[in-house]
């Protein structure tokens, strides 16, 4: 069986490095309601660790930067997988690298710190920092109170724009607390899948419009489709 193209790619643009999507076990939380992506794990940890092994051996250390994402964060991925980054961060000569990981993970991001030989960046899906929104319709289980929490164990907050039930003054809140208080962000523009929540075509218009300058932002990268990064 054949590595699928779409679990390693390299990103060219902002940001340049390596990313690899991997199998791990069943998200922790699991019941963000926008998102059906949880379907890529598994129970089997030998199987995933073959796959994960499989894709990782695509990794050049072209860039010393590698991103790795799995359907969950990256406390979920199993052990052999964590040893075989660990490893290969050393040989490829890889210096930085970039985590996943839930609101829930906070306190054991050190933890991941210490195990890994490179400089982690580490992400994490706020989606909004307007909490009425994020937990009563995104439930998100995330309940920080504001971006300077959020700030004192992460590096590199995704948002999530052009929701129904989004506004303006909430895009523009995000965005404004993303440049402020953060060196990195993603921002995503929500495509419909198999959930129940739905995309506002006119919140996204406005959006690529109104912030049209964030495509030219070094610090900040704008994935317009799910699969803009090359994976997934």
């Amino acid at each position: 069986m054949g590595v699928p193209e779409e679990r390693y790619s390299q990103i060219t643009g902002k940001n340049r490095r390596e990313i690899c999507l991997l199998r791990g076990f069943p998200c922790a939380w699991g019941k963000c309601a926008f998102c059906d992506y949880i379907e890529d794990n598994g129970r089997d940890g030998a199987a995933m660790a073959a796959l994960n092994r499989q894709v990782l051996q695509k990794v050049t250390g072209a860039f010393g930067v590698l991103e790795v994402i799995n359907s969950g964060s990256c406390f979920e991925l199993p052990q052999e997988t964590l040893d075989d980054i660990r490893k290969l961060l050393t040989e490829k000569d890889i210096r930085r690298l970039f985590f996943e990981a839930h609101w829930m993970y906070r306190n054991r991001l050190e933890e991941m710190r210490r195990r890994m030989p490179a400089e982690l960046v580490f992400k994490i899906g706020v989606e909004t920092f307007d909490r009425d929104f994020r937990e009563r319709v995104l439930n998100k289980h995330a309940d920080f109170e504001g971006p300077e929490e959020v700030a004192r164990y992460f590096d590199s907050p995704c948002l999530m724009v052009g929701i129904q039930g989004q506004t303006r003054d909430m895009i523009a809140r995000d965005i404004d607390y993303l440049k402020k208080y953060f060196k990195l962000g993603t921002v995503n523009v929500y495509n419909n899948n198999t959930t129940p929540i739905r995309r506002d075509e006119e919140l996204v218009r406005w959006f690529m419009e109104e912030y049209r300058w964030l495509l030219e932002d070094p610090a900040v990268e704008v994935l317009y489709e799910i699969t803009d990064f090359g994976v997934g």
